[in-house]
């Protein structure tokens, strides 16, 4: 009897070591299945690259839980924290408003400063795009043209020839200590009292495009500069920031899934001002849902 039992236990034992086996594979099989926080801001092209790289990212067979809507200083420290692994961030962002950094820097000095400094916090700055969403001065297209300016540098001649020009910002670049006044001194003008008219951020772009004013201070890749015929003075001095718009990850999360790098550089080389900008103006102008501009972008850049 003894011998029987032995017998049919001996002959269950493959089985067994097969299910046991089994049961220790799953828990790997589930692990392979990374899961991904994702990030975002809260405003327009935050929400659009967070749903971008969210839904390429599930493309390639990641789990992905999307965080968008949050503050710039709750999401940075969010990230620290380990409770968001990737997002989109500013080079200009991080070295003024996290690393405390005010010295004037080159785009390539800012983004090989703050890869320094954030790496010492366990964030990887991965490739930089050509999306620089920094402070810009706009004019429409006509106006600009038919007075020859396409520089901030033909903005202070003209200014300094007597040409009446008015110009629309907010109360914060008024008075900010890297705002107008410290613009008009690098360029060499000054614009009178009665030529600025002080607004909301929102309202410059109506303003300029009902020709309230004839120069207002936008972002650069804001959908309304393309979308109402703006052009943006090129800053010939290097005057504002670079804001270059560039993948963040935890490194510990890139170390676990070394894939994530290629494929948010991936996202990263399609991206510069005038796709941005499109993209923008497709949500804020066009009204499509952020779903299908994510979507199209993704398939027509071949990402996807």
């Amino acid at each position: 009897m003894h011998i029987r039992l032995l017998s049919r236990a001996l002959a269950l034992l493959p089985a067994l070591c097969v299910a046991a086996g089994l049961l220790a594979v799953q828990p790997a099989r589930a692990a392979d299945a990374a899961t991904v926080t994702v990030g975002g801001k809260n405003f327009t092209e935050q929400v659009l690259l967070a749903q971008i790289t969210t839904a390429l990212l599930q493309a390639k067979g990641f789990n992905v839980v999307k965080k968008d809507g949050m503050g710039s200083t709750v999401l940075r420290q969010a990230q620290e924290n380990g409770q968001i692994d990737v997002y989109w961030e500013y080079t200009g962002t991080s070295l003024i408003t996290y690393n405390k950094v005010t010295e004037h820097l080159t785009p390539a000095e800012t983004y090989t400063r703050v890869k320094q400094l954030d790496a010492a916090k366990g964030i990887v700055w991965l490739d930089a795009s050509k999306a620089n969403d920094t402070y810009g001065l706009a004019m429409n297209r006509d106006e600009a043209a038919k007075l020859g300016i396409t520089t901030i540098s033909d903005l202070a001649k003209a200014l300094s020839a007597g040409k009446d020009l008015t110009f629309a910002c907010n109360s914060e670049f008024y008075a900010r200590p890297d705002g107008l006044k410290p613009l008009q001194q690098a360029y060499g003008f000054s614009f009178s009292p009665a030529q600025i008219k002080r607004m909301d951020s929102g309202l410059t772009y109506q303003a300029l495009k009902d020709k309230q004013v004839q120069v207002a201070l936008v972002f650069t890749t804001d959908g309304r500069v393309p979308a109402f015929n703006f052009v943006t003075l090129r800053d010939d001095k290097g005057f504002f920031p670079a804001y270059a718009l560039t993948p963040v990850i935890r490194k510990a999360t890139l170390d676990a899934n070394p894939k994530l790098g290629p494929i948010l550089n991936s996202i990263s080389a399609k991206l510069d001002d005038k796709t941005m900008a499109r993209l923008n103006a497709e949500v804020d102008v066009s009204k499509k849902s952020v779903d299908d501009v994510a979507s199209e972008f993704l398939k027509s850049s071949g990402l996807m």
